[in-house]
């Protein structure tokens, strides 16, 4: 169900940032057609140069996060395989979750294990067993693992004899639907161009021409998206992982809980106010927001609250149950 619910509302939002914009500017050029000769040239020349910039960075933007980051990650798992700490893991749960006839055995495993300030923590993964005749991912088995030290770059961790392996084809496949777009992009300039110049340059381009208003559109999704991810997570990105697996756990009294006003999908999110006393002994007082669920709202007025702390900067702290469900 959830991931139908993502699909719909990314086609919802794609909608309106690309179909809709050349909607609405095709129907009002019909309704008034542009006085081209009144256009002033070098305006239209900084809206051309704003337009390619902007489609640059779109572009450029799907590029890293489709194919770039796949050869980051194969890079930070051989790192990891070198220089990661190694601990420990018991497998609390374990769901197979592949199908009948699959290539690999594939589980979805509750891990506990120490972090790198030896911490109890427990963990979400996923992982493909090559080897299912060894039943290494059952209940009650422990598994080594390797953590990244410095909590920088995903994955923070790996099951130690992982290894890396990039699919060729899906990359492949992959950069050619990029390299597509990019066609569509310069094909849609030169249509542009034919149809609506009229001998008079790039005068037709104005501030609501799909050329200019689909990329600042899409543009401000991500960077509304990653507005909002950060304050959810009153952080940057990978603040909680890095809270989690360098974090110390300690109860701490919770002094309010405050709604803030601001809701994310009907659910309100609620300013934490928190005392705890850290491993120097010293009492010390933060803050946290967080979306609470409408079914959940009695919790606030209980008297503790379970937080994770930096050692090194105890200011910065996750609720516990929080980070339980990072996978």
């Amino acid at each position: 169900m959830r991931p139908a619910f993502g699909i719909f509302w990314m086609l919802y939002m794609l909608f309106f940032a690309i179909p809709f914009p050349m909607i609405l500017y095709y129907n009002i050029k019909e309704a008034e057609p542009p006085m081209l000769n009144e256009t002033n040239p070098w305006l239209a020349v900084g809206l051309l140069g704003l337009s390619v910039l902007l489609w640059t960075l779109v572009l450029s933007n799907w590029f890293y996060k489709w194919i770039i980051v796949n050869f980051v990650a194969k890079r930070n798992i051989i790192h990891l395989a070198k220089h990661g700490v190694r601990r420990k893991a018991e497998i609390l749960e374990a769901v197979k979750v592949s199908k009948p006839g699959s290539k690999y055995d594939v589980y979805e495993l509750v891990l506990s294990f120490k972090n790198l300030v030896n911490t109890d923590i427990r963990q979400k993964a996923a992982v493909n067993d090559s080897k299912p005749q060894q039943r290494r991912f059952e209940k009650g088995r422990t598994v080594e693992i390797l953590i990244d030290k410095d909590v920088k770059s995903m994955p923070y961790f790996i099951f130690a004899g992982s290894e890396a392996r990039i699919n060729i084809l899906y990359i492949f496949l992959i950069t050619m639907g990029w390299l597509t777009i990019v066609s569509i992009v310069i094909w849609y300039y030169i249509f542009s161009y034919q149809m609506e110049s009229h001998g008079m340059g790039w005068r037709f381009i104005i501030y609501w021409h799909p050329l200019l208003l689909c990329p600042a559109i899409l543009l401000f999704y991500k960077g509304i998206f990653s507005y909002f991810i950060n304050r959810i997570f009153h952080g940057k990105n990978g603040e909680p992982e890095l809270i989690k697996f360098k974090g110390i756990r300690t109860t701490a009294r919770l002094i309010s809980a405050n709604q803030t006003g601001t809701y994310i999908n009907a659910q309100p999110m609620v300013l934490f106010k928190v005392e705890f006393v850290d491993e120097q002994n010293q009492t010390r007082r933060a803050e946290i927001k967080k979306i609470v669920n409408l079914i959940d709202l009695n919790t606030l007025r209980q008297q503790t609250i379970d937080i994770f702390y930096l050692k090194e900067d105890p200011d910065r702290i996750a609720i516990a149950g929080d980070l339980d469900n990072i996978s």
